[in-house]
């Protein structure tokens, strides 16, 4: 095998390549860290997310830079998307310079009518294979919202953060250029501002998955294993403008899960941690 290969069907959608050593370095450079990357070395939980991308040509872009095909594909057209949250069970570490395989599909895909008009809830399912074994089994949820509806309501005061350690990182411009070109992520609201104001948001919009990803980090730079748990977050509130944002312990403690906290002390995603 060489390179990558991408096999899909109208159900699933089946994508194999190595797992280099560049993403992560790419990764570790973005976070200012030293992170191992070496050939044989085992990518920290979280961190496949800058692999086994879906790199969608640009005619398959829709306006907004999100394609308009493949798994998952809106359901109709001008429909704003938004990540809300999602499940991630680490089984094991995928190795770098092995190949390993992702298989995608739609678990689930709901219509509702909520408060900010017709939303559709889909979930997609992802499963990472190496060496023949189940690696990664991960669920995200994506909610399309109908044309003409309004960013989501901000949310109460939060209460005090619970005692703990705490992470800092300052999104500006550049890491979010940075993030969105590590996940091949062509979203306009990550770097369109006039694209914000149309659905919206008063500001650049902060990655859901970047507050996630941080969330996790602060675990395992605290000694918390991901391996044998799956990790639940869920985005609560976007986060808009660049900003030095706070990863803080749950309520019940770091063990237990985290939030990421705007400046304004917003609680703007919550992860949890539970057994596998």
């Amino acid at each position: 095998m060489n390179g990558t290969e991408t096999m899909s069907t109208p159900e699933k959608l089946k994508r194999t390549e190595i797992i280099a050593a560049e993403p992560a370095e790419s990764m570790a450079g973005l976070l200012d860290i030293e992170m191992g990357h070496a050939l044989g070395d085992t990518l920290a939980p979280l961190w496949h997310w800058c692999y086994l991308l879906e790199r969608s040509p640009e005619r398959a872009l829709g306006e907004d830079g999100h394609p308009v095909e493949g798994i998952p594909a809106p359901p109709g057209p001008d429909r704003r998307r938004m990540f809300a949250g999602g499940r991630v069970t680490t089984l094991g570490g995928l190795k770098i310079g092995k190949p390993a395989t992702k298989v995608t599909s739609i678990a689930k895909s709901v219509d509702k009518e909520g408060r900010t008009g017709r939303l559709t809830f889909t979930t997609v399912l992802q499963e990472i294979f190496q060496d023949d074994r189940l690696v990664i089994r991960e669920e995200q949820d994506i909610v399309y919202r109908a044309p003409g509806s309004n960013a989501l309501p901000t949310p109460p005061p939060p209460p005090e953060p619970a005692a703990g350690p705490t992470l800092e990182l300052t999104a500006d411009e550049r890491l979010l250029f940075r993030f969105s070109a590590l996940t091949y992520n062509a979203h306009r609201i990550h770097y369109d501002l006039d694209w914000c104001r149309k659905e919206g948001y008063d500001g650049l919009v902060i990655h859901g998955p970047l507050l996630a990803f941080m969330m996790g980090e602060h675990l395992r730079r605290e000694g918390i294993d991901l391996v044998g748990k799956t990790f639940g977050y869920r985005l609560v509130c976007p986060m808009t403008q660049p900003q030095t944002f706070t990863i803080v312990p749950g309520p019940g403690g770091l063990d237990h899960g985290a939030e990421a906290r705007s400046a304004t002390g917003a609680v703007c995603a919550v992860g949890t941690l539970m057994e596998g």
